[in-house]
């Protein structure tokens, strides 16, 4: 098994949103923020070759929707799903497998692209690929509380279906393939799915929105956009015992900086031990 890390380019969101009940002069010191507000964050990708499969973990914002969208979230940087995949000599054609953790816009929007730059035609980005989702989660998205109805776009989601491209992981199981195994929480969203992969004799869990960054891991730090703040403080204090009991290596799609980590336990809790690159490993 290879892993590669897909950057498709930085955004911004507002500090308070992202760092919940937790004031600014404490998040402030790890994420600054400009004269607005806001904080850069990554959307990082993890394409996973296994075999005669390509499968890949997420695919970022996209680029379809107006510019109106757009100058809420200030796009920037130089990378991009196509040219990151180029870039380790890959297409989109080559894609067999999209995993989602969850259908926000910043995870799944690159997947669903506009037919020869015309916003009345919309077509896979990946054509021989298999859209994998869960029922319960789809149905959550499908039919969004007020909360969440902003993060759901409809033209992100419902071509998969439309397509025959979508197909279902059974949450009873829990498993990919031999070696890609993953686990649901419901704190960000319902079901989101979290991909924990056996990589060069260590495990390596991919985050999502279940700790956005480095900074994110201690238990307060919960972001405003979470449906269940609660359930997240669990989900998270679950998490990281077991990552740190056990060694894990975790993988950070939005943090602007670090690739990875590994935590360890301490007397105040779970902390942050080591960040390096997932080329490091």
């Amino acid at each position: 098994m290879n892993l590669h890390v897909i950057n498709t380019g930085f955004f911004k969101l507002d500090g308070g949103a992202m760092f919940g009940v937790v004031p600014k002069v404490l998040w402030s010191k790890t994420n600054p923020a400009d004269e607005n507000n806001l904080c850069t964050w990554a959307m990082r990708c993890l394409l996973v070759e296994e075999g005669n499969r390509l499968i890949l973990i997420d695919n970022g914002i996209g680029d379809k929707q107006d510019a109106r969208f757009f100058s809420h979230y200030f796009l920037h940087g130089e990378d991009s799903l196509q040219k990151s995949l180029n870039e380790k000599g890959f297409s989109f054609d080559d894609v067999t497998d999209n995993f989602l953790t969850h259908l926000h816009f910043d995870h799944c929007g690159g997947g669903v692209r506009y037919r020869h730059n015309d916003p009345s035609q919309l077509e896979m980005t990946f054509p021989n690929a298999t859209y994998w989702s869960n029922k319960d989660h789809w149905q959550w998205a499908t039919e969004p509380n007020p909360r969440e109805k902003a993060s759901f776009l409809k033209e992100n989601i419902l071509p998969m279906q439309e397509s025959g491209h979508l197909d279902f992981l059974d949450l009873n199981k829990k498993s990919f393939f031999e070696g890609f195994e993953f686990f649901t929480a419901d704190g960000h969203t319902d079901k989101q799915m979290l991909p924990k992969i056996n990589y060069k004799g260590q495990t390596l869990v991919f985050a999502a929105d279940l700790i956005p960054s480095v900074s994110h891991i201690p238990l307060p730090f919960v972001m405003g956009y979470d449906v269940r703040p609660l359930k997240t403080l669990e989900e998270k204090k679950n998490f990281l015992e077991e990552a740190a009991r056990n060694g894990y290596i975790i993988f950070f799609e939005h943090d602007p900086l670090h690739e990875c980590c590994t935590v360890k336990m301490t007397e105040k809790g779970v902390r942050l031990d080591q960040t390096f690159s997932l080329y490091e490993l």
